[in-house]
């Protein structure tokens, strides 16, 4: 593999980077810098923008209005992201379902949700995770029962990201009880107006509301809301999984966050000298580095084969699990090189931003540290995926 842009690719670069520089909202930049949680408004903004330039759909394949993009341009784009604390693209309908109904979703489907995705129109949810199916999400209870043309949905979801602002929900639901567990899931889209659904706010420990439960009770869905076959949703969700598990490996955030964690280690005194001079910290950096450089290089092979047509396989596991250990470990040694400073510093009211008297990298450090801890859990536990990684690769 040729790691160097071509001509071609470095025009994208400075496309991309000019982009950035006009359209990121100081606003959204700002929060994005102290590692605190952007509001909907922000997000919409993005959307918006990134919408009207053709770059929320630069991945999408051209046949449903994308760019087409390389696996070095979505790399390029997410690393230009990151470097320029613009806002994370919210990936349930742009990442993660858009792909699986391009790749299983009904003409109708394809026709009605996949333009609605990039306006802004629909904002989704994922219904995936429930109190007693998390990393064993075949073991979903969440019941779909036919009635006509409809079916019946009654049960719970759980850890519901930015489910308070969304108008849709995509589900897995039991529709057999008979057969193998993941045999009788069957995929439905659900609009959240619909009689019988109730959300209900998780409070996280940084006093944020940012994922929820939510309820279904005799929710009444049609059945042309139901993607591709009946008790078909297990390989519909495993082929949803793979997508998002790809973009947690975050390699341009690892590479944004490397580079700020530099930046601190030359401004920390250690014994009267910068900390970056340190052998012992400065060996931990470079371990650091390495992987996240042999990383970066199996992301883009991963990713480059799905420009091939091929979905992400088992791959994707691998870079679930190093991708989130790597952003754990850049925020831990960041942490550890602004001492007392990582100290988060709360105020009485719940409802507004952490604060420090510190700089504000010391800040980040302490904020990214909580929002971090979460993403080795989130898309499947790093425990499940070394299980995947055993039998889908290893053979074992």
């Amino acid at each position: 593999m040729d790691l160097n842009y071509t001509a071609e690719e470095r025009a994208f670069q400075q496309e991309v980077r000019a982009f950035m520089k006009a359209n990121v909202a100081p606003e959204a930049a700002a929060k994005i810098a102290v590692g605190t949680h952007l509001d909907k408004a922000d997000m919409d903004l993005w959307h918006s923008r990134l919408n009207a330039q053709g770059y929320l759909a630069g991945p999408w394949p051209k046949e449903f209005g994308g760019g087409a993009w390389s696996a070095v341009q979505k790399h390029i784009f997410e690393e230009e992201t990151a470097y320029h604390n613009a806002p994370r693209i919210v990936p349930f309908g742009v990442g993660m379902l858009a792909p699986v109904l391009q790749a299983f979703g009904s003409k109708e489907q394809q026709d009605y949700y996949l333009p609605r995705i990039l306006s802004g129109e629909d904002w989704w949810c994922q219904g995936y995770s429930e109190p007693g199916a998390g990393s064993d999400l075949a073991s979903l209870k969440t019941r779909a029962v036919r009635d006509g043309d409809h079916y019946i949905v009654n049960g719970q979801k759980t850890w519901t990201t930015l489910g308070q602002y969304a108008n849709k929900i995509f589900c897995l639901v039991r529709t057999d009880a008979s057969v193998k567990q993941q045999q009788g899931i069957s995929f439905l889209l659900i609009d959240m107006d619909t009689p019988g659904i109730e959300v209900r706010p998780i409070i996280l420990i940084d006093g944020v509301h940012e994922v929820n439960e939510v309820w279904f009770t005799d929710v009444r869905v049609p059945v042309e809301n139901l993607v591709g076959e009946e008790n078909k949703g297990w390989t519909y969700a495993k082929y949803l999984l793979t997508h998002e598990r790809t973009g947690i490996a975050g390699v341009g955030f690892c590479n944004a966050g490397l580079d700020a964690l530099k930046r601190v280690a030359k401004t920390e005194m250690h014994h009267g000298r910068p900390l970056i001079e340190n052998p012992h910290f400065a060996a931990r950096l470079a371990r650091i580095e390495i992987d996240l450089m042999a990383m970066a290089t199996t992301n883009l092979r991963v990713v480059a084969g799905a420009d091939e047509g091929a979905a992400p396989g088992a791959e994707s596991s691998m870079l679930k699990v190093k991708g989130s250990i790597i952003r754990q470990q850049i925020n831990d040694l960041a942490r550890r090189a602004v001492g007392p400073w990582a100290v988060p510093f709360v105020s009485e009211d719940l409802d507004t931003n952490l604060y420090h008297p510190g700089p504000d990298y010391a800040a980040k450090a302490s904020n990214t540290y909580m929002n971090n801890r979460k993403i080795s859990i989130y898309g499947g536990s790093n425990e499940v995926q070394r299980g995947i990684i055993t039998k889908a690769i290893l053979g074992l």
